[in-house]
């Protein structure tokens, strides 16, 4: 019977998944058994998404909201923790600047965000930022350039991470002004960073390109301060040692 049940399945492109659970439902009659079936494919398919896009943004790791602490960061009075934990300023078209030293926890934040959007069922694509750049270059000179800008113009969210850690060439900075600025009031943003905005200058090499990134960027944006000392230092194995 399963056998003949996936081969409908198939014909129906309905997928195996109907199949697999046929005989593991229970029901009084002929349409709750239906209802409850079809209420299992729909969050077997629904679950299916939500891993795809998780796999697809490209998150260096996973990381949630779960055990992360909100102590040591300032956040606007306009920007709550719940709104942070849902993702809402995404419907918005906000940004989010994570500003603050090195492990603070701004790249666990943006990660836990990012992932809660891949679970809402929105496209999200995760960079470090020079990584980001590299592969910019890659396509430019491969012809592929606008291939790779629509593929991220789908993305609700784009993360890059480690903003302004590595030096960039100036063509590569110009190429990632042209991603940020394709996103204003389009797709939501999230920078992660150690550079206070004076310093961006170094990132793109141009004053007035600079000024007017900054620009776009804060118009719509939240500035999260991470004040607190490095995660990693203070939860070394060698802190009883320094």
């Amino acid at each position: 019977m399963k056998t003949e049940i996936a081969e409908y399945c198939r014909r129906l492109r309905l997928g195996k998944n109907i199949a697999l659970i046929s005989d593991q439902i229970a029901a009084e009659s002929h349409q709750e058994y239906l209802l409850k079936v079809l209420k299992e494919e729909l969050a077997y398919r629904e679950s299916k998404m939500k891993n795809r896009l998780i796999k697809q943004a490209g998150f260096y790791t996973l990381k949630t909201f779960e055990g992360y602490c909100f102590d040591e960061i300032k956040l606007p009075a306009e920007l709550s923790v719940a709104d942070l934990k849902e993702a809402n300023f995404i419907s918005k078209k906000k940004n989010l600047i994570l500003y603050g030293n090195v492990g603070t926890g701004k790249t666990h934040l943006a990660t836990a965000i990012g992932i809660e959007t891949c679970k809402q069922g929105r496209v999200v694509r995760f960079f470090r930022t020079a990584a980001l750049v590299n592969l910019l270059n890659d396509a430019q000179r491969k012809g592929e350039l606008g291939q790779l800008l629509k593929k991220l113009s789908k993305a609700e969210l784009l993360i890059c991470d480690e903003w302004g850690y590595v030096p960039l060439d100036r063509g590569g900075s110009k190429l990632l002004f042209q991603v940020i600025s394709e996103c204003y009031e389009q797709r939501s943003v999230i920078i992660t960073t150690n550079l206070e905005f004076s310093k961006w200058v170094n990132i793109f090499y141009d004053e007035q390109m600079t000024a007017a990134l900054i620009d776009r960027l804060v118009h719509h944006s939240y500035l999260l301060i991470f004040d607190g000392q490095s995660y990693r230092i203070k939860n070394s194995l060698m802190k009883n040692y320094t």
